[in-house]
C-alpha cells in the first residue's frame, strides 16, 4: 500500500484528526537548514512538500533550460528530502522542478532522485508530470480568443508562440491529485502553482478547499512568513476550521502581522488568491496568536471558476550580454553623468560601427542614481560615489564583448567640464571589468488561457523506483 493510500484510508472514516503539513524548503536547491527540517521530521509529519522554482529569478532559466541551484546544491536538498519522506513512508511533493519547469529542468531533477535512490537503494513509486504546453494548442486558442495577456503584456501572437525557448503552464491542484491518486508515494512536476503542492492532499482528504489553498500559499515559503523571515522548515497542522504554523527553527516566530503580510505575497489582490481551479477570498480571515511563536489562521473561503485557466510563461532568446562593471567618485563625473554617457555612447556606436550597421543596445544603470528604479530626478545631495552597470544586448557574444569593452576604454578617459585629472575617471572592483554573461533572454510568453481539459495538457508518468 502507497503513502497516499494509508492517509486516504485513514482519513476516510468519521471525524477526522488534523493534518501535518510540512514545507521543507522555500526553493529546493539553496540549502536546508538541518536542524529544523529534523524538528519538523520529528511532530510526524503526514507529507513533505517543497516548491523548487519561480519566475522571480527571471526568463534566463526558463528560457536556456539550465537549473537556477547548482546541480550540487539541488542534488544535496533532494537528498534531505528523499530520505526524510522514505522513513517516515509519507508522501513528498515537488513542484516547479529545476527552478523553471520545462522539460529540461524537469529532467535534470529526475535524474538526480533516480541518482539518489541508486546511491540510498531507496525503492518508491514516482509521478512525474510535464508542464510544457505543445505550441500547436496555445496557436489553435489564440485563434479563438481564449489566450489573454497578463499585466501590461501584448497579445500574445503565433510568432511568439514559435520564438518561445520553452513554453510551460502552470499546473494546479488538478494534476497533483491524478498523481497520488495514481499511488504515487514521490511527485515531481514541472511548473506549477505553489499552491498545488500542498493542496492537493488536504482537499483530497476532504478539507476546505479555501483553508487549503491559503494553508498552501503561506507554507511554500517555508518560514518566509516569521519574524525574522528565513527559509526555514515550517509545519502547518490544518483541521476543517483553519491552520496553526509554527516555524521548525526556534529563533523563527509566525505572528499574526507576519503571516496577515505574507498571505499577501506575490498577489495582485491582498483579499484574494487566484489560481486554475477558481480563487480564495480572504476577506473573512482571522490571524490569531496562539503564543509567542505560533499563529491560527481561519476563515478563507474558496469559489470555483466559472472557466478554467491556466497562466502560461515563455521566454524567447533577445541576443547575447556582455557587462561592464566599474565606480566613479568624482564628484563632477557624478552631477554630469547623464551627459557623460550618452555622449560615450555616440562615441563607441562611431567606432564600432564603421562598418557595419547599430545591431546592438547598450544601457547604463547608475546605482546611488537610478540603478534600481527611475526616480525622475537626481538625487540632492548627490551621493560620494556611484557604481555603473552597463549592459550591451548584441547578436553575438563577441559583438557584445566589443561594444562592451570600447566603451569601458572611452568611458574611463572621456573628458568632460571641470575634469581635473586625465588619469581616469572609474575605479574597477576587479580586471577584467568587462563580464561576458551568455544568451539574454525576456519573457515573451505571460497570459492565461482558457481550458477545458487540464488531464490532456499535463500527463501524469508512472516510474517505479
Amino acid at each position: 500500500m502507497s503513502a497516499i493510500e494509508r492517509l486516504v484510508n485513514e482519513f476516510s472514516g468519521g471525524r477526522r484528526r488534523p493534518l501535518r503539513v510540512l514545507g521543507a524548503s522555500g526553493q529546493l536547491g539553496y540549502g536546508i537548514p538541518t536542524p529544523a527540517l529534523n524538528e519538523g521530521l520529528r511532530r510526524n509529519p503526514d507529507m513533505i512538500g517543497c516548491d523548487m522554482g519561480s519566475i522571480d529569478i527571471g526568463p534566463h532559466y526558463l528560457g536556456n533550460g539550465t537549473m537556477a541551484p547548482t546541480r550540487v546544491g539541488a542534488k544535496r536538498d533532494l537528498r534531505k528530502v528523499l530520505k526524510a519522506a522514505r522513513q517516515l513512508d509519507i508522501p513528498l511533493i515537488i513542484g516547479s522542478a529545476g527552478s523553471a519547469g520545462a522539460a529540461p529542468h524537469l529532467e535534470q531533477t529526475v535524474d538526480l532522485v533516480r541518482e539518489i535512490a541508486r546511491e540510498e537503494d531507496l525503492h518508491f513509486r514516482m509521478a512525474v508530470i510535464p508542464a510544457d504546453i505543445p505550441r500547436d494548442v496555445v496557436k489553435a486558442a489564440i485563434r479563438t480568443g481564449r489566450v489573454h495577456p497578463l499585466d501590461t503584456m501584448p497579445d500574445l501572437t503565433e510568432e511568439e508562440v514559435d520564438a518561445a525557448s520553452n513554453l510551460v503552464g502552470q499546473m494546479g491542484v488538478e494534476a497533483f491529485r491524478r498523481a497520488l491518486e495514481a499511488g504515487a508515494d514521490v511527485v515531481i512536476a514541472g511548473r506549477a502553482c505553489d499552491t498545488g503542492i500542498f493542496a492537493a492532499i488536504p482537499i483530497m482528504l476532504g478539507f476546505p478547499a479555501g483553508i487549503a489553498t491559503h494553508m498552501a500559499k503561506i507554507v511554500e515559503c517555508a518560514s518566509l512568513c516569521c519574524v525574522p523571515g528565513g527559509r526555514d522548515t515550517i509545519l502547518a497542522t490544518l483541521d476543517d476550521e483553519g491552520f496553526d504554523l509554527e516555524s521548525m527553527a526556534p529563533n523563527r516566530a509566525a505572528t499574526p502581522s507576519s503571516v496577515a503580510a505574507h498571505s499577501l505575497y506575490e498577489q495582485a489582490d491582498p483579499y484574494e488568491i487566484r489560481e486554475p481551479a477558481g480563487r480564495i477570498d480572504l476577506r473573512n480571515v482571522t490571524y490569531t496568536a496562539l503564543d509567542p511563536r505560533r499563529t491560527r489562521v481561519s476563515g478563507a473561503a474558496f469559489e470555483p471558476a466559472q472557466r478554467q485557466t491556466i497562466k502560461l510563461e515563455g521566454a524567447r532568446s533577445v541576443g547575447h550580454r556582455a557587462l561592464l562593471l566599474c565606480g566613479a567618485a568624482d564628484p563632477r563625473f557624478i552631477a554630469r553623468h547623464e551627459m557623460i554617457l550618452e555622449s560615450v555612447k555616440a562615441v563607441v556606436r562611431d567606432l564600432v560601427c564603421e562598418d557595419t550597421e547599430e545591431d546592438y543596445k547598450l544601457f547604463f544603470r547608475v546605482y546611488g542614481a537610478d540603478g534600481v528604479r527611475d526616480w525622475g530626478a537626481a538625487p540632492d545631495p548627490l551621493p560620494r560615489e556611484v557604481f555603473i552597470l552597463g549592459e550591451c544586448i548584441a547578436p553575438s557574444a563577441q559583438r557584445a564583448e566589443e561594444v562592451v569593452r570600447t566603451t569601458k576604454q572611452y568611458l574611463l578617459h572621456h573628458g568632460y567640464e571641470g575634469r581635473i585629472s586625465t588619469a581616469g575617471n572609474l575605479a574597477f572592483p576587479f580586471t577584467p571589468p568587462e563580464v561576458v554573461t551568455g544568451s539574454a533572454y525576456r519573457f515573451n510568453v505571460f497570459h492565461l488561457m482558457e481550458v477545458d481539459d487540464m488531464a490532456s495538457l499535463f500527463p501524469v508518468e508512472i516510474e517505479e523506483l
